[in-house]
């Protein structure tokens, strides 16, 4: 049996060519795509900083926590602060009984100045010398209030709702004053992208970016495009909506539009694979024929699988939308 003849058998039993659809093929635009790796950043990496110096006596978060804008992260005590309050109220002890003595002085200096035993300048002197006792004890006051609030600034809070990427601290050790105890990562987070500045003129604000990475895959939208290229390389942010951020860092892969070019497009399913050879349906003035094609690359376009053709087909040719299934059987036997 030769290969004619089984080539005639196929094509007399296929049951979907009188049923499949019949397009003629014209060139269309193909986007062309370039694979690059993004890593997924925080908008903002926020530090808690202490606002004391002293010890850390507790530490309450670890790194991937989720932490509430105002959440206790840390507790910070520095001991010399309760010496400095308790010396200030001893001071404070002393000047008020001297100012309860000059209080009391000046009582007595009005009743004399009643009876005319005093003078008014006396009388004076010791209303101010009251009146500098009673400032130094507000003084006093406002200085123990200053070291009470120097006490409460001890607790470390979130400045901002977020994840802790870092605690660059461990309990016990002795902190300066503005060290960071934890970073933040807030605002969420987007892919930032280093390109070859080679495809930085191909690179538009607002074009949609193919995300190939699990849990991540789906579309995203080039948001910026950066001015500056350093080491060859262009940097640019794309927005995705929910992105993870569990991992800040990650590498993703993602693929660019970076031009496009003319090609011959069919569906998918018009494809028959049998034996490494494809073949697709093609109309001719004698009935069906099949012909065999190279692929190139397969995308989805309006929700519809599609195929670049390589080779095997020219613009005109009219092609079944649907493959011949029985042409997947017959010519994967022997050609004799």
């Amino acid at each position: 049996m030769t290969h004619r003849l089984i080539l005639a058998l196929i094509l007399a039993s296929l049951p979907i060519a009188g049923s499949a659809e019949r397009i003629a093929l014209t060139p269309v635009q193909v986007t062309d795509w370039k694979a690059v790796y993004g890593r997924i950043e925080t908008r903002n990496r926020v530090p808690a900083r202490a606002r004391i110096g002293g010890t850390l006596t507790e530490l309450q978060v670890t790194e991937g926590d989720m932490v509430a804008e105002g959440q206790l992260l840390a507790v910070i005590v520095d001991q010399k602060l309760g010496f400095q309050l308790s010396a200030l109220e001893a001071q404070k002890i002393a000047i008020a009984a001297q100012l309860a003595n000059a209080q009391a002085e000046v009582r007595r200096g009005e009743d004399l100045l009643k009876q005319g035993v005093t003078t008014v300048q006396r009388l004076d002197a010791l209303r101010t010398q009251a009146d500098v006792l009673a400032g130094q004890v507000s003084a006093l006051e406002a200085q123990m209030d200053v070291t009470r609030q120097s006490q409460t600034e001890g607790q470390v809070l979130a400045p901002a709702a977020g994840r802790v990427l870092a605690v660059p601290v461990a309990k016990g050790a002795v902190i300066l004053p503005g060290e960071a105890i934890a970073t933040l990562a807030v605002g969420g987070s987007f892919l930032r992208l280093s390109v070859p500045e080679r495809l930085a003129s191909s690179l538009n604000e607002g074009d949609e970016i193919q995300i190939e990475n699990g849990a991540v895959a789906g579309t995203g939208r080039l948001a910026k495009v950066y001015p500056l290229i350093e080491n060859g390389r262009v940097t640019a942010d794309v927005e995705v909506e929910a992105l993870p951020d569990r991992f800040v860092d990650a590498r993703v892969l993602v693929r660019l539009p970076v031009g496009s070019h003319a090609a011959l497009v069919v569906p998918h399913s018009a494809l028959a694979t049998r034996s490494g050879l494809d073949f697709v349906g093609v109309e001719t003035p004698s009935g069906v024929s099949l012909r065999t094609v190279v692929p190139g690359l397969h995308f989805t376009q309006d929700g519809v699988a599609q195929v670049e053709i390589l080779s095997g087909l020219v613009a005109g040719d009219r092609i079944l939308t649907v493959a011949p299934t029985a042409a997947q059987t017959a010519t994967g036997g022997d050609h004799e």
